[in-house]
């Protein structure tokens, strides 16, 4: 099977929801000719024209008000923020209005809105602009969020996401954009469930979207020294299918949780809760966390790095677990 990008598999995507519906189109800051500062829109201005691919002023306010707006009267738009960064200046967009209006019209108006937006550490972006602000979208009722975490998972999820009735956030990480797995050309949707992407008996780790792959390399790692570790990527963080999260930790009886964003109020810490709750008999130890420091993230190169859980981090920690429980 070939191996494509996840910036050409979201591209791909976006393809086969434009040929499969003329109410899909797309808007956002230079994503017409010059294909968008997330680079995924390459090609779409070219195939489809103008009128679906549309650039807009530098106002999020104005992209997600006028993303709504569309999508109340029936098309389904596709808006992209250059960072979720920015979504500040959209808040009110998205917390009061594209969260709430289905809700307060009794479930009679669908609000098919996907915005695409990208955050994370690790290129040297500044503080500005590589937050990880997962868990305060992921606190706001009426919104999906869906992050993915290759190439496959982010063509499927997306192309489930632009099908659906409620307003998504379709978080992307930068670093991810470049790597390649193997991926189907033809139409595929996948569910917002969580994915066992490795199985193992010792320890469950719990993790999403640029961890994933940190995870993944660590298992292996420890693979080498006799340890076997299940990595389950959860790919939507609302709404949240903690079933197979449940089952690998009654299995383990032990779990790390890895996120990029800062441990202190990250999402990690729901995933916790949620452990703690639904499977404390099975634990054999307290449920831990790895996350970010909390402080911006750094420009420097040196400290960036230092700022971005690693590999060895993840390695040391699940040794420790096993070693004192």
């Amino acid at each position: 099977m070939r191996k494509i990008s996840m910036r050409e598999a979201i591209n791909e995507a976006m393809h086969i929801a434009f040929h499969s519906d003329p109410n899909v189109f797309t808007m956002g800051e230079d994503i017409a000719v010059y294909g968008g500062q997330l680079r995924c829109s390459y090609d779409l201005y070219d195939n489809f024209g103008s009128e679906r691919v549309r650039d807009t002023p530098i106002s999020e306010m104005a992209i997600v008000g006028a993303g709504v707006g569309a999508a109340l009267h029936g098309k389904r738009p596709i808006v992209e923020l250059s960072y979720s960064d920015f979504i500040g200046t959209s808040f009110d967009q998205i917390l009061n209005q594209a969260a709430k209006i289905r809700y307060m019209y009794g479930g009679s108006v669908n609000i098919p809105l996907v915005i695409r937006t990208q955050g994370g550490a690790g290129l040297g972006n500044g503080a500005q602009h590589s937050q990880s602000l997962e868990a305060i979208l992921a606190h706001i009722p009426g919104i999906r969020v869906v992050m993915p975490s290759n190439a496959y998972d982010a063509k499927g999820l997306l192309l489930h996401a632009i099908r659906d009735n409620n307003p998504v956030i379709f978080y992307e990480h930068k670093a991810l954009y470049k790597q390649k797995c193997e991926v189907p050309e033809e139409p595929y949707e996948i569910e917002y469930t969580s994915d066992v992407k490795r199985e193992g008996t010792d320890i469950t780790i719990v993790t999403y979207s640029a961890m994933v792959g940190r995870s993944l390399k660590a298992a292996e790692e420890l693979e080498k020294e006799g340890i076997s570790v299940e990595v389950i990527d959860i790919r939507t963080l609302e709404p949240l299918d903690m079933e197979p999260v449940l089952a690998s930790v009654k299995k383990t009886g032990r779990v790390l949780i890895v996120h990029e964003a800062c441990k202190k109020g990250g999402f990690g810490a729901e995933l916790s809760a949620q452990i703690q709750e639904f499977a404390f008999g099975a634990l054999k130890t307290g449920v831990t966390r790895i996350g970010a420091p909390n402080v911006p993230v750094p420009f420097a190169v040196n400290l960036e790095k230092m700022y971005v859980p690693e590999v060895s981090l993840i390695v040391e920690t699940v040794r420790n677990l096993i070693k004192n429980n």
